[in-house]
Parts: C-alpha cells; structure tokens; sequence
C-alpha cells in the first residue's frame, strides 16, 4: 500500500478513530452514565432514524441532572458528511413595520398633504403616510354630563380640565383611564372683561405668586402631559408672565398647547427659550354651535390637514360638537387621528424643518 493510500485511509476514519478513543474515556471515567446516555445518542446521531423534541427532565436512573432537548432529525440525515448539520429551527419573521411603510409609499407615492412639496423636506416621519390630526376638547370638569360625553370619544382626543371645578380631580383621572391625554386648562388673564375663573395667572403679578397659582391649577389635575390656556389672550402677550410658567413645565416635562386666543401670544417665542414643546391650534370648533358651522369646521381641519400634514382643533363639551364630531371621527376623511402631544411633536419638528428651507425652497 502507498504512502498516498495510507494517507486516504486515515482521513477516511479519522473521525471514527476520534469518537472510539473520546468514548472509551468516557467509558473509563463515567462508567453507567455514558451507557445509559449511549441509546440517546445513536437514536440522535445515526442516519434515517428520527428524534422528536422532548424537553422533560430526564430521570435520575439515566444519569442526567437536567433536561435533554432532542430534535426531529429528516430522512437521509447524515447520509453525506458534506450535509449541513443544522439542528435548530429555522424561524420567519415578517417584515418590519417601518420596511413595510416604505415599501408602500414606493408603490403609492407621497401622502396628499405631501403632494405639492418635497416628502423629504415635509418634517413628517415616513410612517405617516396620510395627513394628521388631533382634537383637545377643554372646559370639562364642570358640566360633569358634557364631560362624560366627550370621554365617549376615541381615546386620542385629549381632554382639558379646568383647574378649579369641584369634579375634576375624579373626572380627570377617570379620562386617563380611558386612555386620553389628560390636560389642565389653566385660566389667564383676558383682553377684555373676561373672568377665566379662581386663580387666574395675571399680567403684572410677581413671578412667584404666578408660580403658586400655576402650582395649584396643575396640582388639581392628575395625570396630565400639558396645559392650555383657558382665555389668555392678554396673559399669553406677556413674556415676562411666561417665564414663571415655562419654568415650570420644564421642570415637570410638560407641554404648553396654545389655544391662541388673541393675535399677539408670545407662547412660541417663550417655549422656545425654555425648550418647552409647544404648538398652536389651527381650528375652534364651535365658536358658532350651530350644526351647519361645526361641520364646516371639522372640514376645514381636514383641508387644513391635508394642506400642511398636521392640523390641531378645539372644541368644548356642547352637545352639538359632541355628537357631530362622534359622527364624523367614525367616517374616513382622508386624515389620521393621533394623541395630541404626537401632533404638535409633529407640528414643531415640520414648522423648523419648513423654515430650514428659506423663501425660496418653500415656493417651489
């Protein structure tokens, strides 16, 4: 016999060399164990012969401490000594949400609110591929009825309660149980004649008397991601009275919704120096409560919505807004509903990317 076929020949049971010299040592050292473990492991080992997963523990005459997991071995299994030997499942998984977004806004183009300007320079992420809304309703707590109703609604209303009514701690807590954003609708001082209520925050007073009338009104309402303003069209013109607020929703990591009241707010401007989240509504519901006015509002938050990708309304607990909008939020309008803080993080991060592109990006 050459050298050549010697070398063949050793290579060739190579392998069963190795496992007779490995068993025999673990004959010698572990004696019963190794032999109450040898049916285990033909049964698993040789080919054609299947295993079916058993991971119950084993007993203690086999030898074994813990338990034996054993995988179903196909047909023909180890037949070839080039077969891959692979002994664990094999699992699908579905796509990623975000990979199936885009995949769909490949086939279908950007979103309406979208059509017009660039997708990328929109401000809005990829996994809104229509327009968005949200919807705060406020002045709850007293009309403890009217605020019932409006807890009916989908849970991505946000609801506003005024500080000082006798029913909202309850009331308030019962909506963030629901699943709404819950807010405190802090009374500010008005331009005209306007009373908003027991501790309303005044243009004039010292900082800290507005932050301990501010800390009462947010102590009254459990649960709250945010403010808005109830009145405030004098109040929310005056940074000076800001500052004291701001300071105190960073504090607490609180939004400041601006229910833009007058034409002067300095919200924006103020928020932004604290770097408190904020954003401004673009639609009031019921300013006029008749059926014929609330309607056209609800539509001109959508044409809002679908103009500049986020729109942000306000309507109160009156029977005709409630029962308008129940009707219109079950239909399809083109728009999405979202939590009213996902809206104006949204809103905000659009509004900085839009004027990131200066007069003349915004213009094609």
């Amino acid at each position: 016999m050459g050298s050549g076929s010697l070398i063949r020949l050793v290579r060739r049971f190579a392998p069963e060399a190795v496992f007779a010299l490995l068993f025999a040592g673990g004959l010698a050292t572990g004696g019963a164990a190794v032999l109450a473990g040898l049916p285990r492991f033909l049964d698993a080992a040789m080919p054609g012969m299947a295993a079916r997963a058993d991971t119950s523990l084993a007993s203690a005459d086999d030898g074994f401490a813990h338990g034996v997991a054993r995988f179903a071995v196909p047909d023909g299994f180890g037949e070839s000594r080039y077969a891959p030997q692979v002994l664990y499942p094999v699992v699908t998984n579905s796509f990623p949400d975000w990979l199936n977004q885009a995949v769909m806004a490949a086939r279908t183009g950007p979103a309406p609110a979208l059509r017009g300007a660039r997708a990328s320079n929109s401000g809005l992420p990829l996994r809104y591929l229509r327009p968005v809304i949200a919807i705060c309703i406020d002045d709850l707590g007293e009309d403890i009825a009217g605020t019932d109703r409006a807890m009916a609604l989908p849970k991505e209303v946000a609801m506003s309660f005024l500080p000082y009514a006798e029913a909202t701690p309850f009331l308030a807590q019962e909506a963030g149980r629901k699943g709404h954003p819950v807010l405190a609708h802090v009374p500010m001082q008005a331009v005209g004649p306007q009373n908003p209520g027991p501790m309303t925050l005044k243009v004039g007073m010292p900082a800290d008397e507005i932050a301990r009338r501010f800390g009462w009104d947010l102590s009254r309402v459990p649960g709250i991601v945010g403010i808005n303003n109830h009145e405030g069209s004098r109040f929310t013109a005056d940074a000076a009275g800001l500052a004291p607020v701001m300071a105190t929703l960073r504090a607490r990591h609180l939004f400041f919704f601006d229910s833009r009241t007058g034409t002067d707010s300095k919200v924006g401007a103020v928020a932004a120096r604290y770097g408190v989240m904020t954003a401004q509504r673009d639609v009031f519901l019921d300013d006029d409560q008749s059926a014929v006015s609330v309607s056209a509002q609800l539509e001109m938050l959508a044409r809002e919505a679908r103009r500049s990708g986020v729109a942000i309304a306000i309507g109160h607990p009156h029977d005709t807004t409630l029962r308008l909008l129940a009707a219109w939020l079950a239909k399809d309008h083109g728009v999405t509903l979202v939590p009213l803080d996902e809206a104006i993080k949204l809103k905000s991060g659009r509004e900085t990317a839009v004027a990131a592109l200066g007069p003349v990006q915004q213009g094609q």
